[in-house]
C-alpha cells in the first residue's frame, strides 16, 4: 500500500526530505503523498522513512491504494529506471 498523511499533520517539514522517491509534497493544507511514487521505501530502506521521522504518527497505510510487497518492488524498479537511484 502507499502511505497517506492525515490531517493530524503539523507541517513540521521532516517527512518530505527523507522520501527517496520524492513522493511527499506540500499540499494546500498539509503535506501529501503521491501514491504513484510511494513504495513505502521498498527498495531503499527496511521501513518507511517518513513514518520513522514523523513526530505525531500521522502517516498510516492508505487503504485506497492497496499493493503487495511485490507490487511495491516493481514500482520501485520502474521508478529507478526512469528517475535513477536516489
Amino acid at each position: 500500500m502507499a502511505l497517506k498523511i492525515t490531517h493530524a499533520c503539523i507541517n513540521c517539514d521532516v517527512c518530505e526530505p527523507v522520501c527517496p522517491n520524492q513522493a511527499i509534497y506540500q499540499g494546500l493544507e498539509i503535506y501529501e503523498i503521491d501514491p504513484a511514487l510511494c513504495t513505502e521505501c521498498v527498495g531503499h530502506f527496511e521501513a518507511p522513512q517518513c513514518q520513522q521521522v514523523c513526530p505525531v504518527d500521522c502517516i498510516p497505510l492508505d487503504p485506497d491504494h492497496a499493493e503487495t510487497r511485490e507490487q511495491l518492488q516493481a514500482k520501485y524498479e520502474g521508478l529507478v529506471s526512469v528517475l535513477g537511484p536516489r
